[in-house]
């Protein structure tokens, strides 16, 4: 299958791409955000992004590490490839 793999760290999401994952996202929009040890560390609530797309795309243009991945588009799509299994069943 034809695809485009982009690494996050080096060309980072700007808005345009982020507003296009968060439009298709069959995932809820704050599962895009790791909830990881920098999230923590950065003393954010987890509540602050549930259902709040302009958030959750400030926040990932503020800290792209937060961006949970894999995120695949395709067809006007996105979803968080995680658990990995899901994503076979996108790509069919």
């Amino acid at each position: 299958m034809e695809h485009e793999v982009i690494l996050y760290i080096k060309t980072p999401p700007d808005r345009g791409v982020l507003e296009l994952i968060v439009e298709g996202l069959e995932d809820p929009v704050e599962d895009l955000v790791r909830k990881d040890s920098k999230f923590k560390k950065l003393a954010l609530d987890p509540a602050h992004y549930i259902g709040k797309a302009e958030a959750v795309i400030e926040i990932l243009l503020k800290h792209k590490q937060l961006l949970q991945r894999p995120v695949l588009l395709k067809d006007g799509k996105a979803i968080i490839g995680r658990p990995k299994d899901r994503i076979y069943g996108f790509l069919a």
